[in-house]
Formats: structure tokens, sequence, C-alpha cells
């Protein structure tokens, strides 16, 4: 189990990028889900221990994260947003050059981890290829792949499809999912399908706050008779925003489709739909723009 408590982060320039964050986050995957700039990345880095909180408290079992930064790393497996490789090095070469990073002394071990690991991505028939040759997608299994090494308990990954084709997609949440089992997997995007897909519980992430945490289907359920729909022409969005709560849009045959959140029944020709989870996301941030923002540090 992964635990944070009251955790906060202000930087040099007095930006609050977390304000008071705290979660239980269990074995599986467990998706945090946020726009860009709503803290997700800073989460990441704090639980990876690359900077340390301005305040707060995470423990992993029985370790102490902020204090003993040391036994996390042994244990951690870390896919940022944006990781750097030697682009002119084979698949394999890097994996073995990060594998003695991590502490495989052994040349038999090394060989054993880099060929499963090969395996398990779907790289081994591209592991002679230079990494600067990989697609977006290949490069992301590779990225997993390293992750990977040492047998990690918590493993966390960021961002980890933008960018990707629809088949790359699937078949980088496919191999999430199998890793995710027994080990604790923290998947932090802005993307909506990658969570519902994936994840049994979630937490929402918005002006460095969580805003809502839980299982999906529950939380789905909590938007019940809040949703309504209507097809509108596209020239009417900017009326529609100004009568009703508009919390998405999308285009479907040369018209708008606009979601709108009331409580009850909001007239204007609209229709009660079932809400789905992005529906539970585009409400939730609806409500943190109302709320209003961490104050500043001095």
């Amino acid at each position: 189990m992964l635990e944070l408590n009251n955790i906060s982060h202000v930087y040099a320039n007095g930006t609050r990028a977390l304000d008071g964050v705290s979660l239980s986050i269990p074995k599986g995957m467990y998706g945090l889900l946020g726009p860009n700039g709503a803290g997700k990345s800073t989460l990441m880095r704090t639980i990876a221990t690359l900077q340390t909180p301005s305040e707060g408290a995470i423990t992993f079992g029985d370790i102490d994260v902020i204090g003993q930064p040391e036994r996390l790393r042994r244990t951690l497996g870390y896919l940022p947003q944006d990781f750097g490789v030697y682009p002119r090095v084979s698949a394999y070469d890097m994996l073995d050059h990060m594998a003695v990073l991590k502490g495989v002394a052994s040349a038999a071990d090394r060989k054993a981890t880099v060929e499963t690991l090969l395996n398990q991505t779907n790289l081994w028939s591209v592991r002679k290829k230079a990494i600067a040759g990989f697609s977006g997608g290949m490069r992301q299994r590779f990225g997993i792949a390293q992750a990977l090494i040492g047998n990690p308990e918590l493993i966390i990954v960021d961002e980890p499809t933008a960018g990707l084709d629809p088949e790359e997609r699937n078949r980088f949440l496919n191999l999430l999912a199998e890793i995710g089992e027994n080990v604790v997997i923290i998947l932090s995007t802005h993307i909506v399908e990658d969570v519902a897909d994936l994840c049994p519980r979630m937490a929402i992430l918005a002006g460095g706050r969580i805003q809502r945490e839980g299982a999906p289907h529950d939380l789905i359920a909590q938007t019940r008779g809040s949703i309504w729909a209507k097809t509108i022409a596209r020239d009417q969005l900017d009326a529609y925003r100004e009568r009703h709560e508009v919390i998405s849009t999308r285009l479907f045959a040369g018209r708008t489709v606009i979601h709108v959140l009331a409580s009850g029944d909001p007239g204007d020709g609209f229709t009660s739909v079932d809400g789905g989870l992005e529906d539970v996301y585009f409400s939730t941030l609806a409500h943190s723009r109302r709320t209003p923002a961490p104050a500043q540090a001095a």
C-alpha cells in the first residue's frame, strides 16, 4: 500500500503545485486523472523521490519514502513523460546497461532479465535495432521494459499513451494490465479512456488538489440524473454556455452535441443521459473551477 498524507509542494517562484494531497493506493492499476498543469507530474516526481515535498509524508509498506529515498528506489520502476536514451544504442545493449545500473551484477542474471523483458514487451524481434529508429509505441514499450528491471513493487507511468496511435495504445495498455496484478501501478494521464479501460480505482487531480476519488463505476453512478444532452447548431454554442453549465461538446454529423450539468431538468429541450467517466471528469473540472484556487505562497 502506498500512502500519501497531506502532500503539498510550493516551487521557488511561489507556485503551489500540490495542496494537501492524501491518497491510499493499493496493489493493482490506479488512475490519476487530470488536465495538463493539474500537478500530476509534480506528484509523480515527488513519489519517485526526484523532489522533496514542501510538507507531508509518504510511505510504501514500511518505507518512509521521504526519509529513506534510496530504499524506495530499489523497488521503484518509473516511466516519466519524457525519458532520454542513447539513440544509437540497441535496445538489448541499453537494457543490459540499465540492468547494471540497477545492480544486476551477474552477466547471466542480466541476460535472463533483458531477454525476458524484451519478450514481455514484444521487442525481441527489434532487440538489435537502434532506439533512434523506434516508433513512439516501441519507445514507450522500451520505457516500460526499463522500468521493470529488478522486479519493482511500485511502478509509475506518466502520460504513457500520449501521441500513440490506437493500435500501439491498445498494445501498451494490455501490457500494463498484465503487469499490474501483483504490484502497485500508478497511471498518470489526462486521457479518460486510459483510466476507464484499466483502473479499478482512480482519483481526479485539478488545481493541485484531489477533487474526487473512488471506483470509476461508483463515481459514474454519482452523476446519475445530473447530466443532460442536446444537439444544437454549432453557432448556438455561446448562447447555450450563457444559460447552462456546459461541461463538454462534441461534433456529430456536422452538429454539436452538448452535455450540461444540472441537478434537475434544465428545460430548453434537453434529455437526461447516463453519464460516463468522461462526464464525471468534466463535471469535476467544472466544479474545481468554481472553487477558489489555492493561495499562492508568499
